[in-house]
């Protein structure tokens, strides 16, 4: 998510009647998108008992949305600057509903798994497209700064939104019915952006290399791949193998791009140092962020028993803060300066970590909502002002280019969280149930289900087992998380202190 920070204060910019709804019109589109990052996790529960995926397919279901929509980002991107980006967005939000409305009635794992992937190639032609018209609809500097700054809190309040609405969605219907809320609002998009939004296109587009496209793709799946076979099943040649294949695709693709005139992925932005240390700590955030948040629906749900929508309502705080403190981080940046608040916002996150890892297997409600708060209110503060120098360090005829990777970060950053820390979790889990039924010792959710239908005595231990093999896996989480900021922490505080050109 991407925004800017006034670099003087002053009034708030006034929009017009048309520019208000014009802005409305293009929040929905990320609201969605982190609605449907955030919602999952509550219906992982119900679908597991449903559909019975086994543990690899859970974690494709919920990371392969994120992987398709990152690795799309920068392809949608030049594909609105060919073709229009408001018919790409009226395009995109009409694939958006039809694919919510096929993962909703979805019959097996397999057929969510491929809903979930088209809506990661329809939830790709939103953003950047959003974001390049409202350059077009905000003309005036001061306006389109504060515009970009409401549509990047989009993102936190569709994450605060998302478990409020899950949780009551999923207390009075199925869990198709997470899903099937995003129809109506991706269809009134479809409805009024003609109306509405300005059309506009890049008079001088580059060409889309297809090949560049490809070779994105394949060095992306099959790392992933690897990684979950060895984090569920040990050192495998054939994963071994896999991410062999994924690291050389990367190499190949990295030299494509500097030797084509119009590159899919601007590489030279990579040179800049303040450009990369700010886009390697909202990778790290979100990466530990999203991981930990699809761990967390589950353990509140499944190991202390709480509803979903009481579940929601324990993160709640934390997504608000994350609102509140992303409109704060503008004028806390202006007071003592930009570092000392990315800074001060990530000593949140380690703190919020560091008490998630305090939690137990039969208590641990009220140091989730404290962690996740404080984790909140960190992100909130430091991705706000990082975001802005990723824009501010890009060259301004590079800032579109900018913009896109720093999307591509966010998204991946979240994908690539459940994926790897999601499987160290399910490694450690299943390494604790070695003994167990095999079905209880694919997801908790199985657990749960399994020790239903055994006598009461040994149904409780079952369950008491495989509680305590979930909640070390998550503590583990949290613990490494917070290394990982740690690191974000330091880097970041060494790069940005002194100024550069």
């Amino acid at each position: 998510m991407t925004t800017t920070l006034p670099q003087h204060a002053g009034p708030r910019p006034r929009f017009t009647a048309k520019q208000g709804w014009a802005l409305a019109v293009l929040v929905l589109p990320v609201l969605l998108i982190s609605i449907d990052m955030t919602v999952l996790g509550f219906a992982v529960p119900f679908l597991s008992e449903d559909l019975e995926p086994s543990s690899s397919q859970l974690l494709w279901i919920v990371d392969v949305y994120g992987f398709t929509l990152a690795g799309l980002l920068v392809t949608m991107g030049t594909l609105g600057d060919r073709v229009g980006r408001r018919r790409l967005l009226v395009i995109g939000s009409a694939a958006f509903a039809a694919a919510s409305v096929i993962a909703a009635y979805a019959t097996s794992a397999e057929m969510l798994i491929a809903a979930r992937a088209f809506l990661g190639l329809a939830g790709a032609t939103l953003m950047p497209t959003t974001l390049a018209l409202m350059r077009n609809l905000f003309e005036d500097g001061r306006q389109r700064k504060f515009a970009i700054a409401i549509w990047a809190s989009g993102f936190s309040a569709g994450s605060a939104a998302g478990p409020i609405i899950g949780g009551w969605l999923l207390e009075h219907f199925w869990w198709g019915s997470v899903f099937l809320m995003a129809a109506p609002v991706s269809i009134a998009v479809v409805v009024a952006a003609p109306f509405l939004l300005p059309e506009s296109k890049d008079p001088n587009p580059g060409r889309i290399d297809l090949l560049s496209v490809a070779m994105s793709f394949l060095a992306m799946f099959p790392f992933v791949y690897g990684v979950k076979t060895i984090a569920e099943h040990g050192v495998e040649w054939t994963a071994a193998l896999a991410i062999a294949f994924g690291i050389a695709m990367a190499v190949l693709f990295v030299r494509r791009q500097r030797r084509l005139e119009h590159p899919l992925l601007d590489l030279n932005l990579f040179g800049i140092r303040r450009f990369s240390a700010s886009l390697a700590t909202n990778f790290t955030i979100v990466f530990a962020m999203i991981s930990s948040l699809f761990l967390l629906t589950q353990y509140l749900q499944l190991v202390l028993g709480y509803s979903p929508m009481e579940a929601g309502l324990l993160l709640l705080p934390g997504m608000g803060v994350s609102v509140v403190a992303g409109l704060v981080a503008v004028r806390l940046s202006e007071r003592i300066g930009m570092v000392r608040t990315i800074v001060g916002g990530l000593v949140l996150v380690v703190a919020g970590f560091a008490a998630m890892s305090l939690i137990g297997v039969d208590q641990g409600a009220g140091v989730v909502a404290v962690a996740f708060a404080l984790i909140g209110a960190g992100s909130g503060l430091a991705q706000t002002v990082t975001n802005d120098a990723v824009l501010a360090a890009a060259p301004a005829d590079r800032a579109g280019s900018a913009s896109a990777i720093s999307e591509t970060a966010y998204e991946l950053g979240g994908a690539m969280g459940v994926a790897l820390l999601g499987s160290l979790a399910t490694g450690i889990y299943r390494s604790e149930l070695g003994n167990a039924p095999a079905a209880a010792a694919e997801t908790l959710g199985e657990a749960v289900h399994a020790a239903a239908a055994l006598p009461a005595e040994a149904g409780d231990a079952l369950l008491a087992a495989a509680r305590t093999a979930f909640t070390h896996g998550l503590q583990t989480v949290a613990l490494i998380a917070a290394g990982l900021v740690v690191v974000a922490t330091v880097m970041v505080g060494r790069t940005l202190r002194t100024k550069q050109p």
